[in-house]
């Protein structure tokens, strides 16, 4: 996985989340968060039976959880934790896929909150041995809408568990709705207003029939080796 030191939030976190406090943690995205708060709950479930769900994590977007979904396969290799990304959209076989993860009891599940939702309603989704809940990016969950949706989610839940929130940042709404799901939790942070170390940021303005060409450019005059390109809408994707 490339780790060799532990970042700021991971020094922080880890120890926290070992210990079994419940914590907030606000960090810019690219500080691995991530993984500060996958490796300490990765070691519990070390330590645990499998065989039923003891964790879930919260994001809201199918990206994201298909991310993290990818990050438990490596950090868990050695754990041989089992985990599944649950999410909207796709094909319907990903439906069957979900079920048969939610009704064996995968270790792990990383969810998008509406399409947790629709499974649990049909009532195979078991979290009676569930012992941790994480929302990642939970400013943008709340921006989403999905603050209805998470307090139904845990009204569900044990409420003798561990509850982690992550946030890039941290405005009263976010502190509000975590009065509501964390008990006396720890707090980390750590978000600053520029950017995470090592990332250089540059913006252009354009008009839609000028991008093209000056994504080419940009790319011809910077002799760019790889990269990765972010659209608003999928229909772009193909002509780019």
């Amino acid at each position: 996985m490339n780790y060799l030191n532990a970042t700021p939030i991971q020094e922080q976190a880890i120890p926290k989340i070992l210990a079994g406090k419940d914590l907030i943690a606000c960090a810019q995205t690219g500080t691995g968060k991530t993984a500060a708060y996958l490796v300490p709950l990765l070691d519990k479930i070390s330590h645990a039976g499998h065989g039923t769900t003891s964790t879930l994590v919260l994001v809201p977007t199918r990206e994201l959880a298909t991310q993290i979904d990818e990050q438990v396969t490596g950090f868990g290799y050695f754990v041989e934790a089992s985990s599944i990304a649950i999410y909207g959209g796709g094909k319907s076989e990903n439906w069957e896929q979900q079920k048969r993860a939610l009704t064996s009891g995968a270790d792990i599940i990383i969810a998008t909150p509406g399409r947790l939702i629709a499974h649990m309603q049909l009532g195979y989704v078991k979290f009676e041995d569930l012992k941790y809940l994480v929302l990642d990016e939970a400013d943008k969950m709340m921006d989403m809408g999905f603050s209805d949706d998470i307090l139904n989610i845990v009204r569900q839940l044990p409420k003798e568990r561990q509850t982690l929130l992550f946030s890039a940042t941290m405005p009263s709404k976010i502190r509000d709705f975590s009065q509501q799901i964390l008990q006396d939790p720890d707090e980390v942070r750590l978000a600053v207003s520029k950017p995470a170390a090592g990332i250089n940021q540059q913006f252009y303005m354009t008009f839609d029939h000028q991008k093209l060409p000056v994504l080419e450019h940009l790319i011809k005059a910077q002799d760019v080796q790889s990269m990765v390109l972010f659209t608003s809408k999928k229909a772009a994707v193909a002509g780019i």
